[in-house]
């Protein structure tokens, strides 16, 4: 492995996500095409990406982050169903549902559905402000991905859209198609590609036709802090709008993420949280002229490829009846293992015991409660995580667990009664 290439293009990763932030004050005062046909489209972003200023381009970990690069689901780990909603102003709100699915040996699917309601306006007369009643505004789409994996470091995929559009008695659909491609650099930089509302979709009101604009959009992930965390930066360049920036980053701390971004002139923050049970909490707040915006979403997670680790039994005694643990280790890769790695970790963060091996992991692994270089540990709470390793650089993470060293004899007291 070229060692000096892998910190060169983590480095120029690092650089230009760096650069993207510094001067996206100057490009969030420029015109970001708002009033355009399929601006509210453009805009949307879900709770998880609005917490790291909508760059999203090349982080594949949602299923509706296929509807700004239909490669998305192709890398995916594992299957989910997501739902968001986002409060605007009023009664104005956008609502969103998705589910991707996965594959290994045949093409992976996403399906996204998106609905904004404006609420209700006041009908008034033509020479007059007398109320004569209310109408509203609606838009719907909707977008069917497919996703394919070529080769260990490329995906590929291609979305139909449909979008519809409603005023008062007045609506409008049409179709349009979506292009995009995911592609991993060493040292784990991933980067996208994606071009959006090829040949439509167009829309016929009462008046005229609208076209959305098309889309063109660049971004790169590039992972920090041993993987625990990321920095993103995206760019959207649209037909009549000025260049839009978006970026970000995003800390793990066990099971949960903590993000800030920039949203082409607004900030905002949230967070993740996953429960074992698969179940996965979004909460996002970022800043308008108009208020605050909040977003909220669940996403659940089932099947694909994953690791798992756990310790049997979770507490246990060097010097007792049960002087070791076994940790039961499980993969299922997306593509061939090339290795693995168990870390423990005690307290303060420190790699105490580390097992490895090439292929998929064993099927357990026992632990005496020493380190390294055979000395016993002290008692106490300490961190285990698996990393599966895979061909084309790849890599699964399992949950990390906790297992407990308990050497100490019975505790009790002794009561003495003068």
């Amino acid at each position: 492995m070229d060692t000096s290439r892998h910190i060169s293009a983590r480095r120029a990763g690092i650089l230009l996500c760096a650069l993207a932030m510094a001067v996206a004050g100057s490009a969030g005062a420029a015109d970001g095409g708002e009033g355009l046909a399929g601006d509210w489209l453009n805009r949307f972003a879900s709770a998880r990406s609005a917490a790291i200023g909508g760059a999203r381009v090349a982080l594949p970990d949602e299923p509706l982050a296929a509807l700004v690069n239909p490669a998305a689901a192709a890398w995916l780990e594992r299957g989910a169903v997501q739902v968001n909603t986002t409060r605007l102003f009023e009664d104005a709100s956008v609502s969103g549902f998705g589910v991707a699915l996965p594959a290994s040996g045949r093409p992976s699917l996403a399906f996204n559905v998106l609905s904004l309601g404006s609420g209700g306006f006041e009908r008034t007369g033509p020479l007059s402000d007398e109320v004569l009643g209310s109408f509203d505004e609606g838009n719907l789409a909707l977008g069917l991905a497919v996703s394919q994996v070529l080769g260990n470091r490329v995906a590929a995929g291609v979305q139909v859209k449909l979008a519809r559009q409603s005023i008062d008695e007045f609506s409008g659909s049409g179709v349009g198609f979506d292009l995009g491609v995911l592609g991993r650099l060493p040292a784990g930089v991933q980067v996208g590609v994606s071009a959006l509302n090829l040949g439509g979709p167009t829309l016929a009101l009462r008046m005229r036709d609208e076209t959305y604009l098309p889309e063109l959009r660049g971004g790169v992930a590039v992972p920090v802090s041993s993987g625990q965390g990321l920095l993103a930066l995206d760019a959207v360049s649209r037909d009549g709008a000025d260049l839009q920036v978006h970026a970000g980053g995003r800390f793990r701390l066990h099971a949960l993420e903590l993000s800030l971004g920039y949203d082409i002139d607004n900030f905002g923050a949230g967070f993740s949280y996953r429960l074992p049970s698969g179940l996965q909490l979004d909460y996002a707040m970022s800043d308008h002229d108009l208020g605050l915006v909040h977003r909220v979403g669940v996403t659940w997670r089932f099947g694909g490829f994953s690791a798992e680790a756990h310790a049997l039994p979770a507490v246990f005694s060097p010097t007792g009846s049960e002087p070791v643990t076994r940790f039961a280790l499980k993969a299922k890769t997306r593509a061939a293992a090339t290795g693995w790695r168990l870390e423990i970790l005690d307290g303060s963060g420190l790699v105490v015991r580390s097992y490895a091996g090439a292929g998929q992991p064993p099927a357990d692994v026992t632990w005496d409660g020493k380190d390294a270089l055979g000395r016993a540990l002290p008692d106490g709470a300490y961190t285990y995580r698996l990393h599966v390793n895979e061909s084309g650089g790849t890599s699964l993470q399992a949950r990390p667990g906790t297992v407990e060293i308990s050497s100490g004899g019975p505790r009790g007291g002794i009561e003495v009664t003068p």
